[in-house]
């Protein structure tokens, strides 16, 4: 698997809505960030996008695998090389936002990132279509930082 940078314009917008499902945020975002991509072969199998948002921190953005490839340490890879990058320029902390419960604040949780702050009712106000997670409405957006 390679992972390498691509132009904000060039971002696999389909997979990052796997992530994200607000095709105006992703845009919004890409415009300040940096986006990777990981492949194999020729097949883009996951992304990431950060952006520096104050001097020595960065916040990943969105973080995403197709579907077929998840479940097999690619996220995992993405997440790590988001954490090297962030450090490589500059960096002493990486945020994120994410939902309060699923798999994904595990995932982060995984990786040495601790919980900062709940964003609430951040999912309520910020989306105009509500988003589920096993029958689950999310509500609140729970912010995680990793220091370095």
């Amino acid at each position: 698997m390679l992972i390498k940078p691509v132009p904000s314009a060039k971002a696999p917008l389909d997979l990052l809505l796997e992530a994200d499902p607000s095709v105006d945020k992703i845009r919004r975002y890409l415009e300040n960030s940096s986006c990777y991509v990981a492949t194999i072969g020729n097949k883009t199998v996951g992304a990431y996008v950060i952006q520096p948002i104050m001097d020595g921190v960065f916040e990943l953005m969105n973080i995403a695998v197709a579907p077929a490839h998840q479940g097999k340490g690619i996220g995992a890879k993405l997440l790590e090389h988001a954490v090297k990058k962030a450090r490589e320029l500059g960096a002493g902390r990486l945020e994120l936002g994410t939902g309060t419960f699923g798999y994904q604040l595990a995932f982060y949780q995984r990786a040495g990132f601790r919980a900062v702050a709940v964003e609430r009712d951040h999912f309520l106000t910020h989306y105009d279509e509500p988003i589920y997670e096993n029958g689950i409405q999310y509500k609140d957006r729970l912010r995680l930082a990793l220091e370095f």
